[in-house]
């Protein structure tokens, strides 16, 4: 049985580098598909004699959303495991990179902005079908791809719920894609013990700085408790995608510390989480 990926979002997010990405891992790809063909594909996927077992369908964001989520039903009616990628990105952003291009939206001949916004609130009902949403405004191709080699690069058909447990910090903005953000702020902060202030929450010391405290061991007892409720709820609901961050000030110390500890339990319960430490490279000022 064939596996597909839908890959849709807002124009000019990324759609077709995405695609290139998945065609480089292997993904049969077919760019600025209509909607109405989608379900044609899937028959012929799984035709006898057909070869192919990991599809992305690169649908473009303007398509009628309509004729889109109806195609999606019936290709997950016919009991084939279907994903849907969302790619977004800021109205600022999308702006620029089409002032840059000089090409036409193809949403519509309103201003750029606003046919920008209208496209976007057309394309909310798909967003919100979604197993996966990324905002690409501030991912370069080389960001972009990693995330979507994390993803779908080694993926296998009916695989399970793919975790990732990131760590970031709140001063260089909250992450948009991701599903449960834990706040570590409360923790006695590292950044205020001068022999761990230019080290990070991978470093031992700070590690054991930050796990040693008496709440902590309160924290991280009780987010294993809840991991062990909700986790399998999600798998039973058919989510295909999990990301958990945690965040402190500059994402150096205590976000990453508890990040690995998290992980760790993760991996004991029997899944296989993806680490990311999002701004662990960043110069530490605050912790």
């Amino acid at each position: 049985m064939s596996e597909f990926v839908v890959v849709t979002g807002n124009s000019g997010a990324g759609r077709s580098h995405a695609a290139n990405v998945l065609e480089d891992h292997g993904w049969f790809v077919i760019d600025n598909l209509p909607p109405a063909l989608i379900s044609k594909v899937g028959e012929l996927a799984d035709a006898p004699g057909s070869t192919i077992s990991n599809v992305a369908l690169a649908v473009p964001g303007g398509s009628r959303v309509d004729q889109l989520l109806a195609a999606i039903a019936e290709l997950r009616g016919s009991g084939k495991r279907v994903r849907i990628l969302f790619l977004e990105a800021s109205t600022p952003v999308l702006v620029a990179r089409y002032e840059s291009t000089r090409r036409r939206h193809p949403f519509g001949d309103m201003g750029l902005a606003e046919t920008i916004e209208g496209e976007r609130a057309a394309l909310e009902a798909v967003k919100a079908e979604a197993d996966v949403v990324i905002d690409t405004s501030d991912l370069n191709v080389h960001q972009l791809r990693d995330r979507l080699v994390t993803m779908f690069g080694t993926d296998s058909p009916g695989g399970g719920m793919q975790t990732t447990v990131m760590s970031f910090g709140y001063k260089h903005g909250l992450p948009l894609d991701v599903d449960i953000v834990i706040d570590c702020r409360f923790l006695p902060n590292p950044h205020w013990v001068e022999e761990l202030r230019p080290k990070t929450g991978l470093d031992a010391a700070v590690s054991e700085y930050v796990l040693g405290q008496p709440i902590t061991a309160t924290f991280v007892e009780r987010m294993e408790r809840l991991l062990g409720l909700v986790m399998p709820a999600y798998v039973q609901e058919g989510k295909s995608y999990l990301t958990i961050a945690f965040g402190c000030t500059g994402g150096q110390h205590r976000s990453v510390a508890i990040a690995e500890e998290v992980a760790q339990l993760l991996g004991r319960a029997g899944h296989d989480p993806v680490v990311s430490h999002r701004d662990v490279e960043r110069a530490s000022t605050s912790g």
